[in-house]
């Protein structure tokens, strides 16, 4: 979700983002744990003055993966990134955007098709995350984030250090707004009090693989509409459905 949450209830430009910045933010994993190993493919997206406002994922040397209603209302020349480092204030490294490539099916008035890449403007030495062959209800997932770990808009800052949740994929009929089957993941809120928030919008949502995780989704937005986070299960967009599109543009 973003942090201007009326903003997106009223526009649905900003998912699960959350920030006091001019750029869309999504929320933090509320009800997870520090991060219990590195995860050097993690992005953080900071507005010009360094603020945390989305998430993303590094899917090849010079791509990053994230959700389109973080990128929609920006330029490439606004926002700052950091990758490789599971603190979001220092470390990795910092490369530029050199341009923003949305999807073609983004559609800002219900947040479908949320999906977005961002060009560096030269490769990273950070190893890139593979995307994910499959993704059903019924696999585990994990969710990982730097937003609030509050439920209600404003109620607190984002975190600085990565944050995860593990969960699970739910029947997309308990994700109750607009919801995609052919695209979009519904994703468990455990117990009912555990999920993304403002500031996690675009993060990963990752699946295991053998001995690696890959990757499944990007956070999008609630699945109930509420500006009170992890009330219910969220939607997240499938990277899995937008591979052929990711391989068309980024030539991998």
């Amino acid at each position: 979700m973003p942090k201007r949450l009326p903003a997106l209830l009223s526009t649905l430009v900003a998912g699960l983002a959350l920030s006091s910045g001019s750029a869309a933010a999504a929320p933090a994993v509320i009800g997870g744990t520090a991060a219990d190993q590195p995860y050097p493919y993690v992005v953080s997206l900071h507005t010009s003055s360094g603020e945390l406002f989305c998430a993303g994922s590094l899917i090849a040397p010079s791509w990053v993966v994230t959700a389109a209603h973080c990128l929609s209302p920006e330029k490439p020349a606004t926002i700052s990134l950091r990758v490789g480092t599971n603190d979001a204030g220092q470390g990795g490294e910092t490369p530029k955007a050199a341009e923003f490539v949305l999807s073609p099916h983004f559609d800002a008035a219900n947040q479908t098709g949320d999906l977005g890449l961002i060009r560096l403007a030269e490769p990273v030495r950070a190893t890139p995350v593979a995307i994910g062959g499959t993704a059903a209800p019924g696999s585990d997932v994990r969710l990982l984030g730097w937003g609030q770990t509050c439920a209600t808009p404003d109620c607190g800052p984002l975190a600085t250090s990565l944050q995860q949740l593990d969960t699970k994929l739910v029947d997309g009929a308990k994700c109750t707004s607009a919801f995609d089957g052919t695209s979009e993941l519904c994703t468990d809120s455990p117990g009912g009090k555990a999920g993304s928030c403002y500031g996690d919008s675009g993060g990963p949502e990752l699946v295991r693989d053998g001995d690696r995780w890959v990757l499944a989704g990007l956070v999008s937005r609630p699945g109930n509409g509420s500006p009170t986070c992890a009330t219910a299960p969220s939607i997240a967009t499938s990277v899995v459905a937008y591979q052929p599109w990711i391989a068309e543009k980024t030539g991998s």
